[in-house]
């Protein structure tokens, strides 16, 4: 298992992004290119003590990983988002 802060490079804060924190309860980082669904979830867990229900990943047109992950109703997004500076 690699290191949790290996895995996840930034997290976004687009427009869309929180918009999907603010109805969807979802978070949207960057990770890298072959971290899989699995390490994702448990190093989101690890870092912010947070429960990961769903991760869904996208390759961008840029080369880059993005992952959409939906977090449980008892941590909202945004309290997350606000720990780690995003809003």
């Amino acid at each position: 298992m690699r290191n949790a802060y290996n895995i996840i490079s930034n997290p976004i804060s687009t427009e869309k992004a929180v918009k999907l924190m603010e109805s969807e309860n979802k978070l949207t980082f960057i990770v890298t290119k072959d971290a899989t669904k699995p390490e994702i979830k448990t190093a989101l867990e690890k870092m912010f003590k947070v429960k990961v229900l769903k991760v869904r990943t996208m390759i961008t047109p840029q080369g880059k990983k993005k992952a959409y992950v939906q977090l449980s109703m008892e941590t909202p997004a945004l309290d997350v988002a606000t720990q780690l500076g995003l809003i």
